[in-house]
């Protein structure tokens, strides 16, 4: 991560929730108040612990295995995980990001990124960005089960501090790799808001895009970035400054002429890059803050649903078909269904099975054609040994 001088600022404003029309939703509060103040500072010393994350090392292949069982303990699938790997600088040691997806109700083709780097250099990178690491995961936790309209990708990128390979890797490959190209409402980067031990962190700086380089998307940044705002008053204690967004993660997606926002320290480390990079120097009750801050941005960015139901979101496994209705094709998004082996049949009105196909180790997403059918109304049935959910699709 960056260094930054709250003296060479462009823009240092405190904001107030006040100034923008968002409205208060007790459901995104109810789920950022599950928000654990024990997991975010079990999670700091776990990672702590594995050591300096650097490339080609036994403890960043440790940290990418560690974020992984992390993601299954919270329910999701591996199915839903997906590594990037690549090398950069002539080195032939390989770097991953890790990318875990969760699909949308209604624009399950556009995606909220909620980003982060996982790599250190030096020392272990506790803030920096340890911090960040862990306000991703307890985000994701706690949005496992809650239904989004838009997908979210949570991502944990390495290479950043050698010079944000892995991020760019990831734009270039896979925003840029896939036809057409991946539509991305909002990338909304953390990187160092772990707060300074002794000091009085009460204030988060939101970083919005003010390059020139393109200058397309910073009105866009610029509204993104006053929602986020209006969302750390909604949804936790903290104060905000406005800040412009630089040297981070954010800034391949940024060349891109992608939405980008992000999230900073206020009270500045001294310890980022060296070996006392550590828990101690830190606030964790302030990342608590942030984390609660950043659930409720996520939430409203990805727009969840306010009437949550456990039992019935477990039960279905956040399987969906897209588009519904359809007319030539279906997308079977797998959700955090615990088998990657199932049955797939498509049932008319009058209990006709009239299509059936197996997939064996499936990919999250499968793509089935339909355009033999005729319009109507349909149940969609995944299956696998005693579990079982249906949903009803339109071939229209």
């Amino acid at each position: 991560m960056r260094s930054k001088s709250l003296f060479t600022f462009l823009a240092f404003i405190m904001y107030s929730s006040t100034l923008f029309s968002q409205s208060y939703i007790q459901a995104y509060a109810d789920v950022a108040n599950q928000c654990s103040q024990a997991n975010i500072t079990n999670n700091l010393t776990e990672y702590e612990a594995l050591g300096v994350k650097r490339r080609g090392t036994t403890a960043l292949q440790n940290t990418l295995n560690w974020l992984k069982n992390k993601y299954l303990s919270y329910g999701y699938t591996v199915s839903q995980m997906q590594e990037d790997s690549y090398t950069y600088q002539g080195s032939t040691a390989a770097c991953k990001n890790l990318i875990v997806t969760k699909i949308g109700t209604l624009y399950p083709n556009t995606f909220v990124i909620v980003d982060g780097h996982y790599d250190s250099i030096v020392g272990t990178g506790t803030n920096d960005n340890g911090s960040g690491v862990v306000t991703i995961l307890e985000i994701a936790r706690l949005l496992q089960n809650v239904p989004t309209e838009y997908s979210i990708k949570f991502i944990n990128f390495s290479g950043e501090e050698d010079g944000l390979y892995g991020s760019q890797h990831y734009v270039s490959s896979i925003v840029n790799g896939t036809n057409p190209k991946m539509d991305i409402r909002v990338v909304f980067n953390m990187d160092e808001i772990g707060g300074v031990a002794g000091l009085t962190n009460d204030t988060i700086t939101c970083e919005r895009d003010e390059n020139n380089s393109p200058s397309t998307n910073n009105a866009a940044s610029a509204t993104k970035t006053n929602e986020l705002i209006t969302c750390v008053g909604l949804y936790s204690p903290l104060q905000t400054y406005l800040s412009y967004a630089y040297s981070s993660d954010y800034m391949p997606f940024q060349a891109n002429n992608e939405v980008i926002i992000g999230i900073f320290e206020t009270n500045e480390t001294t310890h980022k890059h060296t070996a006392t990079d550590l828990l101690v120097y830190m606030d964790p009750t302030y990342v608590y803050n942030v984390a609660k801050a950043s659930i409720g941005a996520t939430m409203h960015f990805a727009i969840a649903a306010t009437t949550l139901n456990d039992n019935v979101s477990k039960q279905n496994y956040n399987i969906s078909f897209f588009p519904n209705p359809t007319k030539d094709s279906i997308n079977i998004n797998l959700g955090s269904f615990p088998v990657n082996d199932y049955d797939f049949t498509l049932i008319d009105v009058n209990g006709k099975v009239v299509l059936s196909q197996s997939f064996v180790d499936a990919k999250l997403v499968e793509t089935i054609s339909i355009a033999s059918l005729t319009k109507g109304m349909y149940l969609g049935v995944i299956s696998a040994g005693d579990l079982k959910v249906t949903k009803s699709i339109l071939i229209d």
